[in-house]
């Protein structure tokens, strides 16, 4: 039986992409087969040079447009034949034709809980919101702003004002909720069916 196939976007230090390797660096039905950044200096590239895994930077300045700059990275990711491609941390948005093409197989994480405060600067959001709760939201990527069907949120009671401390206690969470949502993917016990996230 075949590896199932996951591909991880980043543009940056690759926290999370880290407690995917972890997670799955014993795992021989999950493999992580690909690593791509937009951003060379990426410190997730090393991460994924040192754990075994292949990786690549596509400059995404380098193309005129949007969807030349995906042509590339769909050629890398069909190259390795990913079943899962995991947004970590990748700081471009996808075009409507590139997610058309993945839906159900593109998944994102998000540092708050969902659809409240989309988009950037969510600890700082939470405050002046005086939030009672904080977490983050894993879901299915679609053609809208950190929308998309929810997979699984996780939240914690909001007891500081110190916006270090709450990105601290976000990143623990993430880094326990992704693997465990690309796990029940990978096994077939969460999918995207007409827009809805099964769960078996």
């Amino acid at each position: 039986m075949s590896s199932f196939k996951v591909a991880v976007l980043i543009s940056g230090n690759g926290s999370n992409l880290q407690a995917i390797i972890d997670s799955f660096k014993t795992n021989k039905l999950i493999e992580v087969c690909c690593v791509i950044s937009n951003r060379q200096n990426a410190f997730g590239l090393e991460r994924a040079s040192k754990a075994g895994i292949r990786n690549y930077f596509i400059d995404h300045s380098k193309f005129v447009s949007r969807e030349e700059f995906e042509k590339e990275l769909i050629q890398v990711l069909e190259k390795h034949n990913a079943d899962l491609i995991v947004l970590a941390g990748f700081m471009r948005i996808l075009s409507n034709v590139f997610v058309d093409k993945y839906i159900g197989k593109l998944v994102n994480i998000h540092p708050s809980l969902l659809p409240k405060h989309k988009g950037l600067d969510t600890h700082r959001k939470v405050l002046d919101g005086n939030d009672k709760y904080h977490g983050v939201t894993v879901h299915f990527v679609d053609n809208t702003l950190d929308g998309g069907p929810i997979c699984a949120q996780s939240k914690f009671e909001v007891q500081t004002q110190n916006i270090e401390e709450l990105e601290k206690k976000v990143h623990e969470l993430e880094y326990a909720i992704y693997p465990k949502v690309i796990k029940e993917i990978a096994q077939g016990k969460m999918y995207l069916s007409e827009g809805k996230v099964i769960k078996k």
